[in-house]
């Protein structure tokens, strides 16, 4: 799988806001991860938002899920197998930045509410 490079880099733009907004900005805030040929980005060491091919991916949590479906996204699924309280969206419902900035900003704030995970030793 690969990724758009133009939605990869709005949705790049929107977790910086995001972050920055929310007062945790820079690399502190947020990483940028390569997964499956797909980017994920983690805020506050939480999966947050990613994309693939021509979708955001967004962690809406379980509790998230149902709303999210009737805003538009679709679920996500690993081969067979339903991602738990992650959705899709696709690139075409993205037109702009308060559209993309409607998915992503809750998304980073999901991810600041919670405690970070503890370090790998």
């Amino acid at each position: 799988m690969t990724y758009d490079e133009q939605l990869a880099a709005r949705i790049r733009a929107a977790v910086t806001d995001a972050t920055e907004a929310a007062g945790a900005g820079g690399s502190v805030g947020h990483r940028e991860i390569t997964m499956f040929g797909g980017l994920c980005w983690t805020v506050n060491t939480h999966m947050a938002v990613g994309t693939g091919e021509q979708d955001l991916m967004v962690h809406v949590g379980t509790d998230g899920v149902d709303e999210a479906l009737a805003a538009g996204a679709r679920r996500a699924t690993m081969g067979s197998r339903t991602m738990g309280g992650v959705v899709l969206v696709a690139a075409a419902d993205l037109p702009d930045t308060a559209s993309l900035d409607a998915w992503v900003r809750p998304a980073v704030a999901r991810a600041l509410a919670r405690p970070p995970k503890p370090g790998k030793r």
